[in-house]
């Protein structure tokens, strides 16, 4: 496990969640591009210092934000290797000490003109092969993360444009991942 410390470059942003995003947008972004999917549990940084001392001490969270609201997000062990997102997702059981989560992972995407274009019928190996073929197509790193309570944040970082000052932010840009760390709350 590893803490992700905000960088200088991090902006300061309105709610925890989405600041959590970006902390976690700009440590993937530190790693460079071609890695593999990571999982975080994002835990109250207030309550990892009161219960869990020496774990807040190992992961360098700062006493001097202690009258803050803020979370912490704590990198987990490697995805397994070959198992589909989707299945592994089903096999997360958070504990109580874990508010939310938040994935990180590249994927290629198509703009919404090239979409209406994609041939019908192909299996999902045929389809990926038919976009990373695509002249449109376009390598970004996702950064998806949900509470408990519901809320969600999401960081879009294009490759072309990999600058901490061009990511996109939003709640509901990617809601089939958002919808997938959910359920791993249920």
């Amino acid at each position: 496990m590893s803490n992700v410390s905000p960088s200088p470059g991090t902006p300061m942003a309105a709610s925890p969640l989405t600041r959590a995003c970006l902390e976690i947008d700009e440590y993937a972004a530190g790693l460079g591009w071609d890695r593999p999917a990571r999982l975080f549990a994002l835990v109250d940084t207030a309550r990892l210092r009161r219960q869990e001392p020496r774990l807040a001490h190992q992961l360098g969270v700062d006493a001097d934000d202690a009258g803050r609201t803020s979370l912490t997000p704590v990198e987990q062990d490697e995805l397994p290797a070959g198992m589909p997102l989707d299945k592994f997702l089903g096999t997360i059981a958070w504990p109580d000490a874990v508010v939310g989560c938040a994935l990180t992972v590249e994927r290629l995407m198509l703009p919404p003109s090239a979409e209406a274009s994609v041939p019908q019928g192909l299996s999902d190996k045929q389809l990926a092969k038919w976009v990373a073929a695509h002249p449109e197509r376009q390598e970004v790193r996702l950064t998806v993360a949900v509470l408990r309570d519901g809320s969600r944040e999401s960081a879009v970082r294009l490759r072309e444009k990999d600058s901490s000052t061009e990511v996109l932010t939003g709640a509901s840009l990617v809601p089939g991942l958002a919808e997938a760390l959910a359920a791993t709350f249920s």
